[in-house]
């Protein structure tokens, strides 16, 4: 899907569900450390969004969380309890959510019409009032509203839990 079928395709979802948003255009943000040069004046809490599969391949997970919260696959592995996680192929990546590396965002949900992959969700975000997320391009942001974002979901229909992404100490 081109870039600007894969934003109107968010665009269009979210003014059907009458969801006000912003977008704000940038460059190709493909790490966190380039995208918080471009994120310092958008008044929003921005997420890294990381896609993984379990060791079969049979089941994905979508991991959203804020962009400077440290992450640890090894404490997700533990909850699961399915064995090692790696991260989603480019052809998985296409095939479940519509999107290319560097461009996973929730969005990529208006894809999964099979509601096959699973969220995780940072707690830390409900504290938030905005969200920011690539519409499934990273050559933006579209930030909404956080109560928006939980309606985005309902509406899409995949599962999700909300978790704590700190590592665990033992």
């Amino acid at each position: 899907m081109m870039n600007s079928e894969a934003r109107k395709k968010v665009f269009d979802t979210l003014e059907r569900l009458e969801i006000p948003y912003e977008v704000y255009e940038h460059p190709p943000l493909d790490t966190i450390e380039i995208a918080l040069k471009y994120w310092k004046d958008i008044d929003a809490t921005h997420c890294k969004n990381l896609f993984f599969r379990n060791h079969k391949g049979n089941r994905h997970y979508l991991v959203i969380v804020r962009d400077t919260t440290p992450f640890s696959i090894h404490s997700l592995e533990k909850k699961l309890k399915q064995g090692k996680l790696s991260f989603s192929s480019e052809k998985r990546l296409l095939k479940y959510l519509g999107v290319y590396p560097g461009s996973v965002s929730p969005f990529g949900l208006i894809n999964d019409t099979d509601h096959h992959v699973y969220l995780f969700i940072d707690r830390q975000l409900k504290q938030s009032g905005k969200i920011s997320f690539h519409p499934n391009d990273n050559t933006a942001s579209v930030v909404i509203r956080f109560d928006d974002f939980m309606r985005f979901l309902e509406y899409m229909g995949n599962d999700y839990e909300f978790f704590d992404p700190s590592p665990e100490i033992n």
